[in-house]
């Protein structure tokens, strides 16, 4: 399980207008692509796609979090945290969170989703809705301890479904890069 609290400023989320660096566009294609990231991966890795949970529970929402889904500050939501793999290999790190309250009352049941992925769930349900994706270089302080390392790009949506809202949070590991040129050679150099 990752840090609850961190103790550092949450990083700044931009729209894909506001990003000031200059990621090559194999990257910013990726990180603000709308479609689902699942199905992405699934093509990628032929099919070897999986979905490996790490924690699943109530906890204290992040403020950021909080913030995003408009709860007060130190609400209670349930965490999904979650590695995406392909061919085995984690590729993304995904922690995904709902308030406590409308999760209750909308009967979601995030808790049974298992090795199913959250993402195949939002894009097959019509009701959903996806917010703006906004990125930023993702705190290493919340990422699991193997994958700890600074300045990997994160990637977080809201989707909402009348008074639901989930946030899903998505951050691309090296390993992920790596099996995204080896299908772009001609970006390989660009991502480094």
């Amino acid at each position: 399980m990752t840090q609850q609290t961190p103790a550092f400023p949450a990083p700044v989320w931009l729209l894909r207008d506001q990003v000031p660096e200059s990621p090559s566009p194999l990257v910013l294609e990726w990180l603000f692509h709308e479609d689902s990231l699942t199905r992405r991966l699934t093509r990628l890795s032929d099919n070897r796609f999986s979905v490996k949970p790490l924690y699943e529970g109530w906890q204290r929402l992040r403020d950021d979090e909080c913030s995003l889904l408009q709860l007060p500050a130190g609400s209670e939501g349930w965490v999904r945290e979650v590695y995406l793999l392909g061919d085995d290999e984690r590729w993304v790190f995904a922690r995904s969170v709902a308030g406590r309250t409308a999760l209750e009352r909308d009967g979601l049941h995030m808790d049974a989703l298992g090795t199913r992925s959250l993402g195949e769930l939002l894009f097959s349900d019509k009701a959903f809705e996806r917010g703006p994706l906004q990125v930023c270089r993702y705190p290493a302080q919340w990422l699991p301890e193997a994958d700890s390392q600074p300045d990997l790009w994160g990637r977080r949506s809201c989707f909402s479904r009348a008074a639901l809202s989930i946030l899903v949070a998505e951050v691309f590991l090296p390993t992920a890069w790596r099996a995204i040129n080896a299908t772009h050679p001609l970006h390989a150099q660009e991502n480094r």
